[in-house]
């Protein structure tokens, strides 16, 4: 009887110390893999963000769609432009005398394609909307439009991600923690974010750590 009270004992405090170890551990091992994941999820948002400005600066508007996105950096084409200044001699019907004018003249050099400019060799735009480290195919939210300031009409885009998509293998508890955290060092709220359906800006919601060096 004692022997089997000494072996239980034994069993019950090899538990607890595994308990108290993976009560530390985890939270460790967990920080690093939300690390990892986080840097890649936020580069391709990078590079959602970087096609989007393409898109908008040939366009004027932002693309609502990945099919519209991933086509438009197949086929388009930025203009390469050089601007000087001239000047020059014109009637003025007011003064009835020749006035100088001064301007400026806008040559455009030449072309080049978006692809080669944002991906240079790489086809990796094709999978654009794939979510890294997910399961299945699950793609980021994207949708574009436009909002009303100081009585313009600005173009808006949004693409995000839950947390828990990217997370999907990790403690419940841990992950449910992590789409609560507010702090200036880490990702805050459920999803990780670039640009605003509400706000003009094409920013994200990841601290400045994330910027620091893109990841390949």
């Amino acid at each position: 009887m004692k022997t089997a009270i000494q072996i239980a004992l034994w069993l019950l405090s090899i538990f607890f110390a595994y308990k108290i170890y993976r009560s530390v551990n985890d939270p460790i091992e967990f920080d690093k893999v939300k690390k990892e994941r986080y840097a890649k999820v936020i580069d391709k948002l990078k590079d959602i963000r970087d096609s989007q400005e393409a898109y908008r600066a040939v366009t004027g508007k932002f693309a609502k769609d990945f099919n519209s996105l991933i086509k438009f950096i197949d086929t388009a084409e930025f203009a390469i432009t050089t601007q000087r200044d001239t000047s020059w001699v014109e009637y003025d019907p007011v003064y009835r005398i020749d006035m100088p004018k001064e301007g400026k003249i806008i040559d455009t050099l030449g072309f080049v394609s978006v692809k080669d400019s944002l991906f240079k060799n790489s086809d990796s735009y094709k999978n654009l909307a794939k979510v890294p480290y997910a399961t299945g195919d699950e793609q980021f939210a994207m949708k574009a439009g436009t909002i009303s300031r100081s009585g313009f009409q600005a173009a808006v885009f949004e693409a995000k991600v839950d947390k828990s998509v990217i997370l999907h293998d990790q403690p419940k508890a841990l992950v449910a923690k992590e789409k609560q955290v507010i702090s200036v060092d880490d990702v805050n709220g459920p999803e990780i974010i670039v640009g605003s359906m509400d706000e003009v800006k094409t920013t994200g919601n990841w601290p400045m750590i994330y910027d620091s060096k893109k990841r390949k």
